[in-house]
């Protein structure tokens, strides 16, 4: 189906070096888009960037942190040299690297994990949005998480920072409709990556985390990239301000 095809389109991914981002980069290619690969690291990037070369489509790497405001700016100006315009952008950079109840969470955690969920959000979106305001078109896919759905006992600071992505993403869509342009939200549950690998690498952790999850598995980065492709895609052409959640039934649990 050609609605799901991204052929003559561009694309930046945000954390592209690895899991989520990089299945996100792979099927973006695969659907046609040529892609701008951004994250810390260089050396990962370049792989994901020979992956998408594989497909037939161009790739640029953007070595950046996406919690420097000026950094970001410069990456999206460097993207827009490279490739003339952008089509799609996909704030998936986040993570999360400490649990702890709020009453003896430093504030310096709590901020840390705020800027790297939110504020990056932020730079990367006032970056582009203002071209893609002037070309009346264009889809940002913003990646939260169910954290941010329900209370998330030890780490309310993440579930709180992706709570306000999902806020950030309703006002930004209502904001940007008039221009054509697209902003959704796409809330991964637990999905099999580097970050969640303390979780797998202890038998009893697992089997707690999978305790909730109604399908009983992890989640796969493919089945994470695909709906990212259709919210893209002219497939959500009337879709915005949306939050699609793909967590193997988890957030319909009681």
């Amino acid at each position: 189906m050609t609605g799901f095809r991204l052929d003559g389109r561009t694309a930046l991914v945000t954390g592209a070096s690895r899991g989520i981002g990089r299945a996100v980069a792979q099927t973006y290619a695969a659907a046609g888009a040529d892609v701008a690969l951004l994250a810390r690291d260089e050396t990962m990037l370049g792989y994901v960037a020979a992956e998408v070369e594989a497909h037939g489509r161009r790739a640029v790497v953007l070595p950046c942190d996406v919690t420097d405001a000026e950094a970001v700016h410069g990456a999206v100006a460097a993207a827009l040299e490279a490739f003339g315009h952008l089509d799609v952008l996909v704030n998936n950079a986040g993570g999360n690297t400490f649990s702890m109840p709020l009453a003896t969470m430093r504030f310096s955690g709590w901020e840390k994990t705020l800027r790297l969920n939110l504020d990056s959000i932020v730079h990367t979106t006032q970056a582009v949005l203002p071209h893609m305001l002037e070309r009346r078109s264009g889809a940002i896919v913003n990646v939260a998480s169910v954290a941010g759905l329900r209370g998330a006992p030890l780490m309310s600071h993440y579930g709180a920072a992706k709570a306000a992505v999902i806020s950030l993403t309703q006002s930004v869509a209502v904001e940007t409709a008039w221009a054509g342009v697209r902003v959704n939200a796409l809330v991964p549950g637990w999905i099999e990556t580097d970050l969640t690998g303390f979780l797998r690498d202890n038998e009893d952790a697992e089997k707690g985390t999978l305790s909730r999850v109604p399908m009983a598995r992890w989640g796969r980065v493919e089945e994470i990239a695909e709906p990212a492709l259709f919210l893209a895609s002219d497939a959500a052409s009337f879709m915005t301000g949306q939050v699609l959640v793909v967590d193997g039934g988890l957030s319909a649990m009681p």
